[in-house]
């Protein structure tokens, strides 16, 4: 039987486990990356673990998220990030290089090798044949130490593309039209390869916008064939030489068959407060628009904002519309300063932002009271973009730059340019923003700042777990709900007990209080639990605040593991219907909590003396880190 593209790469990665349906798999990871708002916590947890170089092939550490330096914070993360880098073994891109995702597809990634990064859109690489997975900061910390990195072995989703897209039509259509199929929560447990003879006309950008917001899709990871459209792409970034062929086998077999006609697409949009809210533009209709911001691992390549330049050209952004336009990386930048597309931008009246993440975590550029924002961003949800009651619309560039120009949602289609761009036969390569580590690192002295202060460790799980529920929530709660970004909160992810105050705050400005007050207790919530960001303090914080378990209807697969590895209890319900038993503020209790975990059921009692089943799905091993009250100190337990 033939081998599918997911298949030949975890087979030549296995180190424990078989490559059969939901079984548990670790696998060797061979690349990492971290960014600045997850990285701090990645890099205290490998300190811990008390390995001298890191063991991977390659490691990159980028500044990216927290770029924004209203006070020492921010600088004070990056100097401890860089010293860190270098006395360990780990590459060091400097702020301003460029959004780890664009910048690690240009620089570093390699067809058919495997990449856990502490960013859920870590799956960018699989537009270059990786298979690039996001994950939580400790585990990143495991796989640079030289620990497996485990995961069940998902579902294949063989998504066959077929035709070619129309003029203006583009990538952001393509995956926009995979949410809208198949929903925020359709890819869980799944990976999502991409085949047929619509991939060849896609460039390797494309597909990586594409394989990006695959991560909306709650999938483990997306991936594109390797193959001479690949091979052009390393060629003019000057790294042919590591590239190689990777194509599924003609006979390959996959767990589910999705087929897309690129011709028939349309542009489209997600409208507020879903990536899986799709319309098409002119089903939408032409709203009035009051902001467009263009940029994001998503959409920031070279080719992405040629075509905004070509839009732009000659013309100027309608009065009432503020256009900001942040480029990917340092190479974007400097190819659209040096070609002349920087000041057709400029002319036309954007505004030019750094090579960073930006307004797509909330950092700056937050619209208006009640705005209507047109973002070629990844994710919509209520609040990220920093305006409470802002209506974020997500678009493809071709989209946003239309609309910049008009006042109102637009189809470019309706713009009488053309939209091709050809890409580079050569890129502009400059890496001098990319710090070597340390040839002496015994020399290298770690600077640590005021606000970076020590890991919190949880304790072995008790005999019984008892508490309060605390909160009680709906379905798809992402990470931004129980853990918010932004200007004010971000500048905190080295500080785990000032962090903490903000758990839930959008939701519920007293959790954090409650949950101090109550000596923490348990969450209950309904379907897609933790969906969005990989960020391991939606996990972590609650752990400080002494979070025991967390009762759901279902999980994200990033928050789940996250949970796991900070010894919360992560359950769910056996019967659906037993979320409507519970009410904030029930006492809940669950006795011999070790003796039970040796079932796959727990039972739960309440202070109305119901009782009611939930599930753990643990395999043997998370079983253990639970028990020891996590995967630090599980880590540490196997290396006595």
């Amino acid at each position: 039987m033939g081998k599918n593209i997911v298949e030949k790469i975890l087979e030549n990665h296995l180190l424990s486990g078989s490559i059969t349906p939901n079984s548990e798999i670790g696998i060797k990871i061979d690349q990492t990356l971290t960014q600045d708002a997850t990285g701090t916590m990645a890099y205290l947890q490998f300190e811990a673990m008390d390995v001298p170089q890191v063991k991977t092939e390659l490691s990159v550490s980028y500044v990216d998220h927290n770029t924004l330096q209203t006070g020492f914070e921010n600088a004070d993360d990056h100097k401890y990030l860089q010293t860190v880098a270098a006395k360990h073994g780990v590459k060091f891109s400097k702020p301003g290089n460029g959004i780890c995702h664009q910048v690690h597809l240009e620089r570093f990634g390699k067809p058919g090798k495997t990449l856990l990064g502490s960013d859920s859109h870590t799956p960018t690489g699989g537009g270059i044949g990786m298979m690039a997975m996001g994950a939580g900061g400790l585990d990143v910390a495991v796989a640079m130490a030289g620990g497996p990195f485990y995961l069940n072995m998902p579902k294949v989703v063989n998504v066959i593309l077929k035709g070619k897209l129309q003029p203006w039509v583009s990538a952001k259509d393509i995956i926009l039209e995979v949410l809208k199929r198949l929903s925020v929560k359709g890819g869980v447990g799944r990976v999502i390869e991409y085949s047929g003879p619509g991939v060849k006309t896609l460039s390797v950008p494309e597909r990586a916008t594409i394989t990006n917001m695959g991560a909306e899709l709650g999938a483990t990871t997306s991936i594109f064939p390797s193959d001479e459209v690949t091979k052009e792409f390393l060629k003019a970034q000057n790294r042919e030489s590591d590239w190689t062929e990777l194509q599924a086998d003609d006979n390959a077999t996959y767990d589910e068959v999705v087929e897309i006609d690129l011709d028939a697409l349309a542009p489209m949009v997600a409208k507020p407060h879903s990536p899986d809210a799709v319309a098409t533009v002119e089903e939408v209709g032409k709203i009035k628009v009051d902001q467009v911001a263009i940029g994001s691992c998503t959409n920031s390549s070279y080719s992405d904002l040629m075509r905004v330049a070509k839009v732009l050209k000659g013309k100027t952004v309608h009065p009432e519309v503020s256009l900001v336009i942040a480029p990917g990386s340092k190479q974007v930048f400097s190819m659209l300063a040096e070609n002349g597309a920087l000041a057709d931008m400029i002319a036309a009246g954007a505004r030019i932002l750094e090579s960073a993440c930006g307004p797509c975590i909330g950092m700056g550029q937050s619209p208006s009271t009640n705005a209507v924002s047109v973002r070629t961003f990844n994710r919509n949800f209520p609040g990220r973009s920093g305006t409470k009651d802002a209506q974020v619309y997500l678009a493809s560039p071709e989209v946003a730059a239309a609309t910049a120009l008009e006042g109102v949602l637009t189809d470019p289609r309706d713009i009488s340019v053309s939209a091709v761009v050809e890409m580079p036969i050569q890129f502009k390569i400059d890496d001098s923003m990319v710090i070597e580590p340390n040839d002496n690192p015994e020399a290298v002295e770690i600077v640590r700042g005021p606000n970076i202060q020590p890991l919190p460790v949880n304790e072995a799980l008790p005999a019984s777990l008892s508490g309060k529920a605390l909160l009680k929530l709906e379905d798809n709660i992402t990470t931004d709900h129980i853990m918010p970004a932004g200007a004010k909160i971000l500048p905190l992810r080295s500080n785990i007990p000032a962090i903490s105050q903000y758990v839930f705050s959008s939701v519920d400005e007293q959790f954090s209080a409650r949950a101090k007050e109550n000596d923490g207790g348990f969450i209950v919530g309904g379907h897609n639990y933790g969906q969005g960001s990989s960020r391991e303090h939606a996990a972590l914080a609650p752990m400080y605040l002494g979070i025991k378990a967390v009762i759901v209807k279902s999980f994200a697969r990033i928050h789940k593991a996250n949970l796991i590895n900070f010894g919360i209890l992560p359950l769910t319900f056996v019967d659906e219907g037993d979320y409507d038993k519970i009410n904030q503020d029930n006492t809940l209790n669950i006795d011999n909590i070790v003796a039970q975990l040796d079932n796959s059921t727990l039972t739960v009692t309440t202070d109305k003396g119901e009782t009611f089943q939930v599930a753990h799905e643990l395999s043997s091993r998370q079983k253990d880190i639970i028990k020891a009250g996590g995967l630090l100190n599980y880590t540490k337990k196997q290396n006595q």
